[in-house]
């Protein structure tokens, strides 16, 4: 007899390890892809002539991967370590950055792809009305599946499109540079002397747009020349900042060749959004002034960091051959951006840009969110923060001290994954149950803090 899925789920709970496991699947959040391990943890005293405490046999971890549509529990996990890395430099007092950042000229940046052909669109009024499509005259739903797609794709040009996200991360680090420069010659200052008066941190993150091409947004903020702790100086303000921002994009040139040799040059589009970030713990983004709050700009930010492309018919993992092309569920549109890369990527003048590996990404090779170094703390520093808190509730539990244990992990790789289509429904609502619950926790506390 074959059992049905719903028989399976039930002979799963009823054997007798299921609260083991369940109480495993809880511990990492109900990640949808958990590496297996065996082995064994253990305390010893510092002569390791003593075992004072020890955890043996299988465990389940994390997978750590970033994008919601492959494991909601680890990109939550991911979104509130960006959450509280952009929140630290925007507003101190936090993860050893400073409250006095949030008196420095800071602004929210916004850069745009070009036009490589028109594409269906939806644009809207202040209101939110829905305004006529620029491209066809029509209106579309805002689900519509033909928004971001060419209106005439023979004359698309995709190569070009394809280029220049391949080079998007090139064009970010010019960028800078031309801001550095821009600045420096709004005051008066060489490059060179400009270093010894003030210092540039920013964090941006990449949001594709629903025709497949990123933008970035990014917090940029003017510090003394030590960075966060350092003032910034007296002539350093969000006008200036705005102004070198606007001329920077302007200025900024990568120049490529097609692949008949044609010289293509790669640019940033002409919408630059950049508007001036204050203090508040204000409930909106934006206030009537067009300023950007800090209250909710950090989540703003931190949303986009667990996307994958933005677009829903983009595969989440690297392309393999052209099989996997042509099985690929997705829209013309993205197909074609998908193919163009995997055609490039197999001549020999674009080997540097790996556009193979990152076809599946529509040939950005960036990473998703990036920031200066003095901006704020790392992911390195939060996830060991993390780590280390956890190790002192273990160690206060077991009324140990850290000087006095060493301590010694052997672990080895038995699998990935669940073992079994149930065991994967369970976890999946383990996961989103407990998903719920750090919801309702969350709003409770952000009501209470705003009753206080």
């Amino acid at each position: 007899m074959v059992l049905t899925l719903h028989d399976r789920i039930a002979d799963r709970v009823r054997r007798a390890d299921y609260r083991d496991w369940r109480d495993k699947v809880t511990a990492i959040g109900g990640c949808a892809q958990p590496i297996r391990l065996s082995g064994s943890w253990q305390l010893h005293n510092h002569n390791s002539t003593q075992v004072l405490a020890h955890l043996g046999g299988n465990v389940m971890v994390p997978c750590g991967n970033r994008r919601a549509s492959v494991c909601q529990a680890c990109s939550d996990r991911y979104s509130a370590d960006a959450y509280h890395l952009m929140r630290a430099g925007l507003a101190g007092g936090s993860k050893g950055v400073p409250v006095t950042v949030a008196e420095k000229p800071r602004v929210f940046a916004t850069l745009t792809a070009p036009s490589f052909g028109a594409v269906h669109n939806r644009p809207t009024t202040r209101t939110g009305k829905a305004r006529p499509c620029t491209g066809c005259g029509g209106f579309h739903h805002p689900d519509d599946p033909r928004i971001g797609a060419p209106v005439a794709p023979g004359a698309y040009d995709y190569v070009g499109a394809v280029l220049w996200q391949a080079h998007a991360g090139k064009l970010w680090h010019r960028f800078t540079i031309a801001l550095r420069r821009h600045l420096a010659r709004g005051v008066g200052l060489t490059v060179r002397e400009f270093r010894h008066h003030a210092r540039i941190s920013y964090a941006k993150v990449a949001e594709y747009q629903r025709r497949g091409l990123v933008h970035f947004h990014a917090v940029i903020r003017v510090d003394g020349p030590d960075g966060s702790t350092d003032p910034a100086p007296a002539w350093a303000t969000a006008a200036l900042v705005d102004h070198a921002v606007r001329q920077a994009a302007r200025s900024v040139l990568v120049v490529t060749h097609r692949p008949d040799g044609v010289v293509l040059e790669l640019a940033w589009g002409e919408q630059v959004d950049v508007r001036p970030i204050r203090a508040s713990t204000a409930a909106e983004l934006e206030d009537q002034a067009g300023a950007v709050t800090d209250a909710r700009l950090a989540g703003y930010v931190a949303k986009y960091a667990t996307k994958g492309t933005g677009a829903r018919d983009t595969p989440d993992r690297p392309i393999r051959s052209q099989l996997d092309i042509d099985h690929l569920r997705v829209s013309t549109h993205h197909r074609r951006l998908i193919q163009t890369a995997w055609d490039l990527g197999d001549l020999g003048f674009y080997a540097d840009l790996n556009l193979r590996k990152w076809a599946h990404m529509l040939g950005f090779r960036g990473h998703f969110l990036t920031k200066s170094k003095h901006y704020s703390t790392t992911f390195k520093r939060i996830r060991e923060d993390r780590r280390a808190f956890r190790a002192a509730e273990v160690l206060d539990r077991l009324g140990l001290q850290a000087q006095d244990v060493i301590v010694v992990n052997d672990w080895a790789f038995t699998g990935s994954g669940y073992t079994n289509d149930a065991e994967r429904e369970l976890a999946t609502a383990l996961g989103e149950r407990l998903r719920n619950q750090r919801q309702r926790k969350y709003s409770d506390e952000g009501e209470k803090w705003s009753t206080e």
